[in-house]
C-alpha cells in the first residue's frame, strides 16, 4: 500500500533560543564570543525542530492515507480493523507496525500518538491507544478524472516509492502513487498512475512549464483518460471490447476487495434471509462447550469459560525473537494438537497453552526437550492462577472469533456442508503474513487455524442426521505483530463526541 508523502511544512517554530539574561561577560570580547556562539546554536535548534515537525507530519499523512476514502474501503485488512469495533477505533499499536511506518518505529509508540494528535482528519482516544476517522467513509468520486499517467522513471531501486511521492507532491496533494508492474513477475514498468486529491493539481502537473523531468529526462505524461484512449486505439478495439478495456484501466488498483460492494451484497442477503433464524455457534475449548456471541466479531462471556488449572506453561530467559516453529516442532512429538503460544517480540518470556491439564510427565518432557529458545537457555514454570485465567480467556476469545467467522462464511455460501471458510488470505508484499486468522492486537499470539477448520454447531437442529460438530480452538502461526495480523479486540470507548465530529 502506498501513500502520499508529506508536504514540506511552512511553520517556523524555534526549538531552543539562547538565554542571554544569564550571561554576565566581564570583558567586551567575551560578550561578542558568547553572542556569536549562541547564534549557530539557535539556528541548529530551529533546524532540529523543523526536522522533527516534518517527520511527525510524514507519519500523520501515512496514517491518514490508511484511513482515506481512496484506500480504506478497498483494503480488506484495514476495513476489517475499521469495522471490528462498533465505534471504529483501531489500535495505534497495530497501525504503527505496518511496513510504511517502519521509519518511525524506533521513535516509540508515544511519539506516534503525539504525531497523530496533529491530524485534522483523525482523532485519538483519551487513553492514547486507538485512532479513528473523524467522518464517515464515503465512496470516492472522480478518481479516474483526477488521475494521471507518467512514464520514464527507469528501473526500480530502494526508496523509489517515497521519491515518487515526494516528486508528485510538488504539484499538489496526492491520494495515491501506484507503481505499475508486469503481471506475474511484478517487475516495475517504469510508469505510474497517480491520483491527485483535486482537479487543480492535475492541471498543475499536466500543464507544468517546464515539463516534468526525472533525472534530467522529460517524462511522458497524460491524463489517465488519454492513456486509456491511446491503448484502445493501439489495439484497434471498438464497441464492447473497447468498453471493457476502458473499465479495466479505469479500475486499475481497485481489483479485489470493495467494501461498498460487500455491504450491498450483505444487505441484499440480509433482506433475503431475514426470516431465517441464525444458528447458535458453540466452541469446544479445553473439553468444555462454550457459546460464541457475535459482539466484537466473536466473543465469549468470561463467566462461561471454565478455568482448567495446569493447562499452561510459562518460559523465561528467551531471546528477543522467539520462533514459534521452534516450540511447536519440538512439542508435536508429544502432544496431538499444536500448542497455543503467546509471545510479544522483544520480551524474554511467553506463555504456552495446551488442550488439557498437563501431567507431571508432560511438564518434564517440555523442560527436557525445550531447554533453549533463540539460542538462550530458558526456564519453565507454571504461571500463577490469575495469569493463567487471563491467558485462557484470551485463548477462548481468539477461538470464538475464528469459529464465528467460519460459521458466517459457511452461511454466506448457502449453508453447504463445511465450506472453505476461515482461511487466512495470502499476504500481499510487505505486509507480513496472511490477512486471515484472529490474533489479538500487536501481540505475537498465535490464533491461526489447524488442519481441521472449526465448525459451528446449530442449536436448532439444522444438522440433524449427522454428527453435531463443534468449533475447536485453533493453534497459531508465526507471522504476527505486523500488517496482516488478525483483528484486535477493543473495548468501547466512553469518550464523548463534540458537536462537530461525525461518528465514523
Amino acid at each position: 500500500m502506498s501513500a502520499p508523502a508529506v508536504e514540506a511544512t511552512t511553520e517556523n517554530k524555534v526549538g531552543g533560543e539562547a538565554n542571554m539574561e544569564d550571561v554576565q561577560p566581564t570583558e567586551p570580547s567575551k560578550e561578542v564570543a558568547t553572542t556569536s556562539e549562541a547564534a549557530p546554536q539557535s539556528a541548529s535548534a530551529d533546524a532540529a525542530s523543523e526536522d522533527e515537525k516534518d517527520k511527525m507530519l510524514r507519519a500523520v499523512r501515512q496514517v491518514e492515507f490508511y484511513f482515506a476514502d481512496s484506500n480504506l474501503p478497498f483494503d480488506k485488512f484495514m476495513w476489517t480493523l475499521h469495522t471490528a469495533n462498533p465505534e471504529h477505533w483501531v489500535p495505534i499499536k497495530t497501525v504503527a507496525s505496518f511496513k510504511r511506518m517502519r521509519e518511525f518505529q524506533s521513535l516509540g509508540l508515544d511519539w506516534v500518538v503525539k504525531a497523530l494528535k496533529l491530524s485534522e482528519e483523525l482523532e485519538v482516544d483519551e487513553a492514547g491507544e486507538n485512532v479513528r476517522r473523524r467522518t464517515e467513509v464515503q465512496p470516492p468520486k472522480g478518481q479516474f478524472e483526477r488521475s494521471v499517467y507518467a512514464k520514464g522513471f527507469g528501473k526500480e531501486e530502494p526508496g523509489l516509492q517515497k521519491k515518487l511521492e515526494d516528486f508528485f507532491n510538488k504539484y499538489g496533494k496526492t491520494n495515491a502513487v501506484r507503481m505499475r508492474r508486469v503481471e506475474g513477475t511484478k517487475e516495475f514498468k517504469g510508469s505510474v498512475f497517480v491520483e491527485f486529491a483535486d482537479y487543480k493539481s492535475v492541471e498543475a502537473f499536466l500543464n507544468a512549464d517546464p515539463k516534468p523531468t526525472w533525472e534530467g529526462q522529460e517524462l511522458l505524461i497524460m491524463s489517465k483518460e488519454a492513456y486509456c484512449d491511446m491503448k484502445i486505439k493501439e489495439k484497434g478495439l471498438t464497441g464492447k471490447a473497447a468498453d471493457l478495456r476502458r473499465q479495466s484501466i479505469a479500475s486499475s488498483g481497485r481489483k479485489g476487495f470493495n467494501a461498498f460492494k460487500e455491504m450491498a451484497e450483505k444487505e441484499k442477503g440480509e433482506k433475503k434471509g431475514k426470516d431465517k433464524p441464525k444458528p447458535e455457534v458453540y466452541l469446544e475449548f479445553l473439553g468444555n462447550k462454550i457459546r460464541v456471541h457475535e459482539e466484537d466479531g466473536g466473543s465469549v462471556k468470561p463467566e462461561e469459560v471454565p478455568f482448567v488449572k495446569g493447562a499452561s506453561l510459562k518460559f523465561e530467559g528467551a531471546g528477543d525473537d522467539v520462533s514459534f516453529d521452534e516450540i511447536k516442532g519440538t512439542l508435536k512429538e508429544r502432544f496431538a494438537r499444536a500448542p497455543f503460544v503467546k509471545y510479544n517480540k522483544g520480551d524474554s518470556w511467553g506463555l504456552v497453552g495446551f488442550d488439557k491439564a498437563l501431567s507431571e510427565d508432560d511438564v518434564n518432557y517440555v523442560k527436557e526437550n525445550l531447554k533453549t529458545l533463540s539460542g538462550k537457555e530458558i526456564t519453565w514454570s507454571i504461571p500463577d492462577e490469575e495469569q493463567e485465567r487471563a491467558f485462557q480467556l484470551e485463548r477462548a476469545t481468539s477461538a470464538a472469533k475464528r469459529a464465528l467467522s467460519f460459521s458466517q462464511n459457511r452461511e454466506s455460501k448457502g449453508g453447504r456442508g463445511g465450506g472453505r471458510g476461515g482461511r487466512g488470505g495470502r499476504g500481499r508484499g510487505g505486509r507480513g503474513g496472511g490477512r486471515g486468522g484472529s490474533r489479538n492486537g500487536g501481540d505475537r499470539s498465535e490464533k491461526k487455524g489447524d488442519s481441521s477448520a472449526p465448525a459451528a454447531t446449530a442449536a436448532n437442529g439444522e444438522q440433524a442426521g449427522e454428527k453435531r460438530k463443534r468449533a475447536v480452538e485453533p493453534d497459531g502461526g508465526p507471522n504476527v505483530g505486523v500488517r496482516g495480523q488478525g483483528v484486535p479486540v477493543i473495548q468501547s470507548s466512553k469518550k464523548a463526541k463534540t458537536d462537530g465530529d461525525a461518528a465514523s
